[in-house]
């Protein structure tokens, strides 16, 4: 049985599916059914959509294809992070809960999981996901590789989810925020972000953040415009999402993919350009949205970090820096924080 993805349905479900994998869906907390962002978005100048309409099931599967690329250095570069420092992360963490938002096929999750298996510490997972079908085809390859794993999976938002957490079964949780999606959030909206995460930990609980950090124009745009076109793939299926959740007429060949990086803001911006002058409809929201030629559509922003601006705003919160660990480009880099007792 595979669960359908959370924007299709419309209220919330705890599934038993073995007695060591459980499924949260909270689906009427999440917004993407709603469309007022979308309608807000295409209704302002310039026009956005939020990039959470990248992740249905199809999307999911072409970001998974993404992270293969041979231009896109994120995903070999924390890999190798992890594979490097996972069992120092382990030994500094000891027994806890692991919690990962956006886990997707949870491929580099393994490789903590290892490390935590090799000290002999209980292994609890608890994924994170918007897309309810790849959250539940993970988990249960996980569950083969991991005779002792117990997972408790949670199809939502990543705010929902956070603040549905019930208290961690080991004597400490991890959050894990890996990847490098923290880039795009606003600065504002990452503020917020990481109150949630604050206020779904425990004095002692630790985060651990993946960071891409500042790196030249050459090696980021291709990263963002693949040879192969899959970039420009997920970018496009954002449309195709679009016209299946709210009855579109959205014609993707007349759309293009368009990414290039910001350097005064250190950003990595993507957009879909409109290739002639057209009109589109979303019949479930009743809207009619006009395009010129060369119009874009801003559906992403990718922004690179330095070590030193993550920590200062996260210590504000109350999320201490532990240690952090980079490659040898220094391109990427993982974050372990943990939250200190503002009381004691």
């Amino acid at each position: 049985m595979l669960i359908s993805n959370s924007s299709t349905v419309s209220s919330d479900e705890a599934i038993q599916i073995n007695p060591r994998l459980r499924i949260e869906i909270f689906r009427e907390q999440c917004p993407i059914a709603a469309g007022e962002d979308v309608i807000n978005g295409l209704t302002q100048t310039p026009k956005t959509l939020p990039p959470k309409y990248f992740y249905d099931d199809h999307g999911s599967l072409l970001f998974e294809k993404i992270c293969e690329l041979p231009e896109y250095y994120v995903t070999r570069t924390e890999t190798q992070i992890l594979q490097n420092y996972a069992s120092e992360i382990a030994h500094l963490t000891g027994p806890c809960e692991l919690v990962e938002l956006g886990s997707g096929s949870s491929t580099k999750t393994r490789i903590l999981l290892d490390a935590y298996q090799e000290l002999g510490h209980p292994l609890h997972y608890l994924p994170i996901d918007i897309s309810g079908g790849i959250l539940e085809q993970s988990a249960h390859s996980l569950l083969k590789e991991y005779p002792t794993l117990h997972i408790h999976g949670i199809v939502s938002t990543y705010e929902t989810a956070l603040k549905h957490l019930n208290p961690s079964p080991l004597p400490n949780r991890m959050i894990g925020f890996i990847g490098s999606t923290l880039g795009n959030l606003k600065p504002e909206d990452c503020h917020t972000f990481f109150a949630h995460v604050v206020e779904a930990l425990q004095p002692g609980d630790y985060f651990l953040l993946g960071v891409d950090l500042h790196k030249s124009k050459s090696i980021l745009e291709p990263a963002y415009d693949d040879s192969q076109g899959v970039t420009a793939a997920f970018n496009l299926n954002m449309l195709r999402h679009l016209n299946r959740l709210f009855s579109g007429s959205f014609d993707l060949s007349q759309f293009e993919h368009l990414a290039f990086y910001n350097e005064k803001e250190h950003q990595i911006e993507m957009h879909l350009k409109s290739l002639k002058n057209q009109t589109v409809e979303l019949k479930t929201l009743n809207l009619t949205v006009e395009f010129q030629e060369g119009e874009t559509i801003h559906t992403e922003i990718s922004r690179k970090f330095q070590f030193e601006q993550i920590q200062a705003e996260l210590k504000t919160l109350g999320l201490v820096s532990l240690k952090n660990w980079t490659d040898q480009n220094q391109w990427f880099g993982l974050m372990l924080c943990q939250l200190q007792d503002v009381n004691a």
